[in-house]
């Protein structure tokens, strides 16, 4: 049986101390955010022309109404701490880390409420039903881990911050990202289309037993329909798709790495059965559907239209990391080790996920160069 890990020292949403290990930390994540921004890519490099600039149809008024609305309830100096022009490095700060590095934005734990409704009406009006129910969760999660640990004031609910891009007000394109403990989510604008990656989202527990959101689970249907896949698959599609007999010591494409090299691995989708293939379709569903009606079709439309790698490691019966990675979406997944509980090996009750547009689209940058050289140009 798994217990609380002991923190020794201050643990504070500030640092007491910078000590040199931590300013280490953080004038490493500033070089790696300030690099010129390439994308995920495998070792051949930037594959061009992937995510053409054009026109949806789809209607993005209520969720540039939603951002107008918020800012409008800012007071002067929130609103020059809490929105940023779409270019800003800070974009590329965010981190799943508990404690505060290079936060930037407005926290929503010193909001008032209808500062925090207004936010999770952007929130609500970005992503699909269950998209937003996932984030919410994960949020309740976060109090949950503060309740057992008698750290609600630094572990709860609204300990995320909430940065506005652009001016949704104009028109151009513009963007959020909420930004926190297990939950990092960037969501950009460019005319009627949608980024919404970088998205990390994970949670320790992954199941509330107690306190006030007693029952909350999360990644039930991302694990279990993973290991559905896997364990469907034959004995030589297994050996095809496995990766290594242990989990990576992390996700490899996690926060300050947004040019990470990696190759594709592991079994193409296309060798599917049509009842593989059904399977891989649900799991490829539950990333891309977190994006709102309309949005997520036309994301899935563009992530079938290329070959997708599955890759493995792990027991399907314990532990394990899986993979989709094509030229246009990377999705990881996997069982962590404790950082508020004990365990030093993975355990199921601590999952991290990312999903990734690779081929530098992230931050809807590719759609954002488009824009500017078809608009912009003088």
């Amino acid at each position: 049986m798994v217990g609380l890990r002991h923190r020794t020292g201050a643990y504070t949403r500030k640092p007491d101390e910078w000590t040199p290990a931590l300013l280490e930390k953080v004038a490493w994540r500033r070089e790696a955010a300030a690099e010129p921004f390439r994308g995920v890519a495998t070792s051949d490099g930037i594959q061009r022309g992937l995510f053409p600039l054009r026109a949806t149809g789809l209607d993005v008024k209520p969720q540039r109404q939603a951002a107008e609305d918020y800012l409008a309830l800012l007071a002067p100096k929130e609103l020059a701490e809490g929105r940023f022009p779409m270019d800003d490095v800070t974009w590329r700060h965010w981190a799943n880390g508990a404690r505060y590095f290079l936060r930037h934005g407005l926290c929503m734990e010193d909001l008032g409420e209808a500062e925090r409704r207004a936010i999770m009406t952007i929130l609500r009006r970005s992503l699909s039903p269950y998209g937003y129910r996932q984030v919410v969760d994960l949020m309740h999660l976060n109090l949950t881990i503060g309740e057992l640990r008698g750290e609600e004031h630094l572990l709860n609910e609204w300990m995320y911050w909430f940065s506005v891009y652009g001016e949704p007000e104009s028109g151009g394109p513009w963007g959020w990202q909420l930004d926190g403990h297990h939950v990092n989510v960037n969501c950009v604008f460019v005319g009627d289309q949608m980024v919404l990656t970088p998205t990390f989202l994970g949670a320790e527990p992954v199941i509330a037993r107690s306190g006030k959101y007693a029952g909350t689970a999360a990644f039930r249907r991302e694990e279990a329909i993973g290991r559905a896949l896997f364990t469907g698959l034959t004995d030589a599609q297994q050996n095809r798709a496995v990766l290594a007999d242990e989990l990576p010591p992390d996700l490899y494409a996690g926060a300050f790495r947004d040019n990470w090299e990696l190759d594709y691995a592991g079994l193409p989708l296309s060798e599917l059965t049509v009842e593989q293939r059904e399977t891989a379709v649900d799991l490829l569903g539950l990333y891309v559907g977190r994006a709102g009606e309309g949005h997520a079709e036309l994301r899935m439309a563009e992530v079938l239209g290329q070959e997708t790698f599955f890759g493995w490691a792990g027991d399907p019966g314990d532990v394990f990391y899986y993979r989709l990675h094509s030229p246009v979406l990377l999705v990881e997944f996997e069982h962590q080790w404790g950082v508020m509980f004990d365990n030093d090996e993975p355990m199921r009750h601590h999952i991290h996920t990312i999903v990734r547009t690779p081929n530098g689209n992230d931050y809807g940058v590719d759609l954002l160069r488009q824009h500017h050289e078809r608009f912009h140009r003088h």
